[in-house]
């Protein structure tokens, strides 16, 4: 299977945001909406989405601040705030019900999305999820850290200093079980966007707001928390854990299948956070399995 560049790119005009997405279109499938992690882009659902284009008709979003999408002008970079930014994308589009791919913070944002907007979620797959959790791991005790006001603002800079090539080098290396599956191309690709976006201003802030915003919801203790939210989700859902993510263990899909009321979930033993990159393949798989299965039944 030949590898494709990146899917087209075009922008949406909402009355509060212009969001950017990338589409794999497939005319007379169902819709599709991939959400990608925290510092992450529509790219990151390439390979996935060439995948799937006998499937659904897919939409990759670059949510507010990332990818080529502008930050929103209310500033509101929580999981809810961008759950409410795609509820609009997804009315404004006439999409919905959609089928529902999120990774790490997106998938936090997918979660919200489709407890507080069922009628526009067909079903949910979400791949290493950002869950508030009991199991650190080596890869994510850094995170709290960054997210102290005036920390983050001293190193994030910094960060952005490095190369492009640099950069990307290092998202690669803390995100696979194995960096060599990036392939040169994919790499490629993940370059030019960061060097597009190299002297953005509010690069620094979207992230530490999206950081913070993010922990938050780890320490609510209120009705809206991420595992109460899980439990309004009615729709079948697929939750893929990689048993090599650095950033979250693979624990936790033991809680998941006593949350979400229809789950299934699968653990890949040798992936890391972003099984979508690194074995699309296993990801389709799972999706034609537990997801594509109960949709035709569903049909009948």
């Amino acid at each position: 299977m030949s590898a494709p560049g990146p899917f087209p790119g075009i922008e949406v005009v909402l009355p509060d945001r212009t969001v950017h997405l990338r589409r794999a279109e497939a005319l007379d499938l169902p819709p599709a909406m991939f959400i990608h992690g925290l510092g992450g882009s529509a790219l990151n659902w390439t390979d996935l989405m060439f995948r799937m284009r006998n499937e659904v008709d897919g939409y990759a979003v670059d949510l507010g601040g990332f990818g080529m999408s502008p930050p929103p002008r209310d500033g509101d970079m929580s999981p809810k705030g961008h759950a409410r930014a795609l509820a609009s994308l997804i009315e404004h589009l006439g999409l919905g019900p959609v089928h529902l791919f999120g990774n790490s913070f997106g998938g936090a944002v997918a979660i919200n999305l489709a407890a507080r907007y069922p009628d526009l979620v067909r079903s949910l797959t979400l791949i290493s999820p950002a869950l508030p959790s009991l199991y650190a791991t080596k890869g994510n005790m850094h995170l709290p850290m960054v997210a102290i006001p005036g920390v983050g603002e001293r190193l994030m800079p910094k960060f952005l200093q490095a190369p492009a090539s640099e950069r990307a080098r290092m998202s690669i290396t803390a995100n696979f079980a194995d960096p060599s599956r990036m392939s040169p191309q994919r790499m490629s690709e993940a370059v030019e966007e960061l060097e597009l976006r190299t002297g953005l201003p509010y690069v620094p802030e979207v992230f530490l707001r999206t950081l913070r915003s993010l922990l938050k919801t780890y320490v609510d203790r209120g009705p809206e928390r991420p595992w109460k939210l899980a439990e309004r989700v009615r729709v079948p859902t697929l939750l893929i854990y990689g048993r090599k993510d650095p950033l979250v263990d693979a624990r936790s899909a033991h809680r998941a299948t006593s949350v979400f009321p229809d789950a299934h979930v699968v653990v890949l033993p040798d992936c890391g956070h972003v099984a979508q990159m690194e074995h699309p393949e296993f990801v389709k798989s799972a999706w034609d399995r537990f997801i594509a299965r109960d949709s035709r039944v569903d049909a009948r």
